[in-house]
């Protein structure tokens, strides 16, 4: 069973051993060999722009998933989502446990019409796991990150909010 609930800076430890997997740093931006003392300073130092989440299994934190919001005024209605599974837990319901939360407190809790993300083209299971809570590719970053010595493409993908709500009327 996953369990699915906000990051602590006392989980440092247990995020870094996630990102410290071979396929958790490759589909990321991060760099190998991540360090707790990176991850308890990003933790302390997150926003209220910021929401982090972390899938636990058995004690153990397995996943985690966040949600940024833009903080330009024409883009608050943006929020952009980033995920990271360890190896291990690939295929076993950590994603789909993480989007549903975050897609949750974007659509009903933070007024988000629009969540955006960046996916490496060769994620097949990311990109298959971003359909299913439709999410739509709207185009390729070519050559968008150094990966492994090679540059690798990413897709750029988008959901809006199934109901989107309206913005009302200025009055004149």
């Amino acid at each position: 069973m996953i369990h699915v609930r906000r990051a602590e800076v006392s989980d440092a430890a247990q995020i870094q051993r996630v990102y410290a997997s071979a396929g958790a740093y490759a589909g990321s931006l991060q760099l190998p060999h991540p360090s707790v003392e990176m991850w308890q300073e990003r933790l302390r130092q997150s926003s209220s722009e910021d929401t982090l989440l972390v899938a636990v299994s058995d004690g153990a934190i397995v996943g985690t998933g966040g949600l940024r919001l833009e903080t330009k005024q024409r883009r608050s209605h943006v929020a952009t989502l980033r995920t990271g599974v360890a190896d291990s837990f690939t295929g076993r319901g950590v994603g789909t446990a993480l989007l549903t939360e975050l897609l949750n407190l974007s659509d009903n809790w933070l007024h988000v019409l629009r969540v955006e993300l960046t996916v490496f083209c060769d994620n097949a299971a990311a990109i298959h796991l971003y359909k299913k809570f439709g999410f739509e590719i709207e185009g390729t970053h070519k050559a968008h990150a150094l990966r492994n010595g090679r540059f690798a493409d990413s897709y750029s993908m988008a959901r809006l909010h199934p109901q989107q709500p309206l913005i009302p009327a200025r009055e004149t």
